[in-house]
Order: C-alpha cells, then structure tokens, then sequence
C-alpha cells in the first residue's frame, strides 16, 4: 500500500507546522520563516510501540558524573570539566572559524587519553581532506576513525559495529534520514536526524557532537527546537581577521553556562591561551588619547581588554556613530549621557569605538571605560595607561556598581595595573584590598577630575 503524502509548512525557528502557508508563524512570531515540506502520514498499529514503565524517584541511583577529559584545558573549562557519557553537545560557528579543527583535535585527544574508539562523521570533506587535515594536527591514532558516510541509518549502523565513546557528525545540516522525504538541510530532516542521534546517544551512553552551520543572523541554521533537543550549546567566535577565537557556552545541563575558552588558530591548530589578559593587551601603546583598559569578566573568568575610541570633526554630511565589538546602540546612549550631564559638545564628531581583538562585550560593566575613551579623543588628553575603569553609567550621569568587582581588580593587580576607578556603591567589596589604589567615583564628573 502506497504511504499517503502531504503538504506541510514548517517553521524553520520553532518547527511548528502549519497545513497551509503564511506570512507569520503565529506559534513564534517570525515573519517569513515557513518552508514547504512533504509529510508521510504513517499509522502505527496498536501492540507495536513498545513503552518503558516509569520508574520510582526513590530507586534512581544519583552517580557522580564521570567526565571525559578532552586533554584541551580551555575546553574542559567551557563544558565544565569534560564531556559527559551520554550527552549531545551542539558546536556551532561561522564557516572557516575552526569547527572541525577543534573537533578532530579533541578526538585524537580522546583517543589517546582513554585508550577508547571515537568515530568523525564528515558529510562535507573526503576522507583525503581530512587525512591532510589529521597529518598537520598530529594525530596517528588508530582508534580514531574516519567516515563520510552521511544517511543517520548508516552512522547508527556504524556506531552500533564500532561502540565509540564520541562521535562527531559535521554537520548535521547535511544529515539525512530515510524516514523524511526531504533533502538535507531542509527543517524535517534537520530535526528528525537530530532526534534519531540523541536517542542512540542517551542509550548507548556515547558523547555525541553535532556540529551546525550559522545563519547570517548568527544563529545555528535548522529550527531553534535543535538548542532545545541537546544538553550543550557551543559557539565558536572569532572572524578571519584575527587568529583568536573564543568558544562561548550559551547552554549547558552539566556545568556553568556563560563560560568562555580562548583559542590561537596555529598551523598546528586551535592552541588554548593560558593568559588572555596579556593577549588582549600585547600590542597597547599606552600614550595615546582614546586608548582605556577595561576588565571585563566572561563566566567566572575576568580579563584585561583594551578599549578605543576615535572622535573626529566631521566634515562631511550627518556625523557617524560606528563601534566594533560593543552594543551600538549602548554607545548612542553614553555619547548623549556625555553631552546632557557633563556638558561635552560632541554632536558634529564622527565616534569610532573599538574593542581590540575582535572581542564581543555586552556587560554594562564597561560603560566608564567607553565614555572615558570618547573624552579622552575628544580633549585629546591620554588616560594613565596604568588605571583600569569599571562601572555602569546611568542616564543620570551616575556611576553604578557591579558584580565580581574584586576578580577584576585582582586581575587588573597581576597584571601590573596600579590604580582603578570604580562605582562608589562597591565600596564594601574593596575594603580590605591593598597593592593597588581605589578610586570610588558616584558620577562621571567625578571620575574625570581624578583622571585630568
């Protein structure tokens, strides 16, 4: 009997799906997001599903987590110690950002620390590729294996004869199942391979990984339901500008969320940066106008980043406001904070920020540091280049307190700073500090007339 086939319309955010097509999907709110699916409509008949009886809370054994150490220091610090038997771990990045690097390098690790088979599943390079890419890294094991083979049906079969301990799919966008009539990367097939390797995951006891492409939006391609089916959420930041790059948990059932890793892209890999701080500030020349140092704290992890700003008489048409590395839209508010309540007329400047590094911040923790750098290029006055800034101003001009305020000043202390500015409000949280001086300021009047 011929299965029945119809038309559905499926949000490619949610998943949600509709019988016909619309401009809104009224589940999530995103416009233009539908996408056309064929949808087999396969009866079940009864006896054949097989149940598991739920079990009593009280006969659950609680075991301590056993991890799997990865050998890559900034990686175990993200997942929070190693990867977990039984999880599924999403790494998503842009392309070319180091993904499948990173990737096989934990898998040669693996191999070599465990003594246990681990699988790389490749929908998109050959085995020739990545051979070369295996040679340049340094990896000869022999448990780790090598498939292009991307029908999930074929990877379970594989993992059934194999029983690895990890396996990675690269990527999973291009990952098909027989059981969908679609092609690969289309938002069935995407969710249901996704949820056919989860469950072998979950009975097997095997770390899954699977690594996902980025929209242009810089969100993981397939439907957001995808974030939500794994326990790990994994982004791999950095652009081809730079050699840093910056792996950022967002989600994470095992360990702290928000907590980042720092990687060098070297011709022998993704190298783990044991000091960022002094990364971040190796080439600063502390004697120019517009140029602070701001710490800024990423999980539990506080370091040391250079701030700089550019005011400059525009000459020519409406002023621009451009900034990299920081929330534009922060910025329009500290320059019209510097305007109202100290009385800075910079309205006919083009304002230039940038956070060096190719680092992104969103923590209003930096905001002293930003204002500052714009006054300091507007008056063309330095800034000591040994005092960090640190507080969040307020529309009133204030200066507000934050979190973790003795991380950073003990960070600013290694790293040879000798003076920090900071909220007054912080006041309880510095009072047995010594080595280096505190400067408590209530508005950004007062923290510019200690600084000129």
């Amino acid at each position: 009997m011929a299965k029945k086939r119809t038309i559905v319309y499926s949000c490619t955010e949610c998943g949600a799906q509709f019988p016909k097509w619309q401009g809104r999907c009224t589940e999530c709110g995103t416009w233009n997001s539908l996408v056309e699916e064929t949808k087999s409509d396969r009866k079940k008949r009864s006896g054949q599903v097989k149940t598991k009886p739920p079990i009593n809370i009280k006969k659950i054994k609680s075991n301590p987590l056993n991890r799997i150490p990865t050998g890559i220091g900034e990686f175990n610090r993200v997942v929070g110690g190693g990867l977990i038997p039984g999880s599924v771990v999403l790494l998503g990045g842009h392309p070319g950002i180091g993904k499948s690097t990173i990737m096989l390098q934990i898998l040669g690790e693996v191999a070599e620390g465990t003594e246990s088979t681990v699988c790389y599943f490749s929908g998109e390079e050959s085995e020739t590729q990545i051979g070369v890419r295996a040679d340049r890294l340094g990896i000869d094991s022999d448990r780790v294996l090598i498939s292009n083979e991307n029908n999930v049906e074929g990877i379970l079969s594989v993992l059934d004869d194999e029983k690895p301990i990890v396996a990675v799919v690269d990527s999973i966008q291009t990952a098909y199942t027989d059981e969908v009539d679609s092609l690969p990367g289309n938002v069935s097939q995407v969710r249901e391979s996704a949820a056919l390797l989860q469950q072998y995951a979950k009975e097997q006891h095997c770390v899954m990984v699977l690594v996902g492409h980025i929209t242009k939006e810089g969100r993981i391609a397939g439907p957001k339901m995808l974030e939500h089916l794994v326990d790990t959420v994994l982004y791999l930041e950095g652009d081809n500008h730079h050699f840093y790059r910056i792996l950022r948990s967002v989600k994470n059932r095992f360990g702290a969320t928000n907590e980042v890793g720092i990687f060098e892209m070297t011709e022998r890999g993704m190298q783990p940066v044991g000091n960022p701080s002094d990364m971040f500030l190796q080439e600063r020349n502390e004697h120019i106008p517009g140029s602070v140092v701001v710490p800024s704290m990423e999980g539990t992890r506080p370091f040391l980043v250079e701030l700089q700003a550019l005011a400059s008489q525009a000459n020519y048409g409406t002023p621009q406001k451009n900034a990299t590395g920081v929330d534009i839209r922060r910025l329009s508010l500290l320059l019209a904070v510097l305007e109202k309540r100290v009385g800075m007329h910079i309205g006919t400047n083009d304002i230039f920020v940038n956070l060096v590094g190719g680092l992104q911040v969103e923590e209003p923790a930096i905001d002293m540091g930003i204002i500052t750098a714009v006054a300091s290029s507007f008056r063309e006055i330095p800034v000591d280049g040994k005092t960090l800034l640190i507080g969040e101003v307020g529309l009133g001009g204030e200066v507000r307190s934050v979190s973790h305020i003795d991380a950073r000043i003990q960070e600013g202390k290694r790293m040879g700073f000798e003076r920090v500015i900071l909220p007054w409000h912080n006041k309880k949280d510095t009072q047995n500090f010594s080595g280096i001086k505190v400067e408590r300021v209530r508005t950004v009047q007062d923290a510019f007339e200690i600084l000129w």
